[in-house]
């Protein structure tokens, strides 16, 4: 049972080698595409909102 549990982490630590992380720039760099998208989408389902629930409103009265 042990034994299994050591072999687990020599795996892990065999594996966690081969991962190469990005850089700092890299990551700067996705993170400011992420939050231009995530504005962009949101100013973009905000208008959708407004104007759907403008419809609904004339379409109501």
């Amino acid at each position: 049972m042990f034994e299994k549990i050591k072999n687990f982490f020599r795996e892990v630590k065999v594996e966690i080698k081969k991962v190469v992380f990005p850089s700092r720039e890299e990551v700067i760099g996705s993170t400011k595409v992420v939050v231009v998208l995530v504005l962009i989408i949101a100013v973009f389902l905000g208008m959708i909102d407004l104007v759907l629930s403008k419809f609904i409103g004339m379409v109501i009265k």
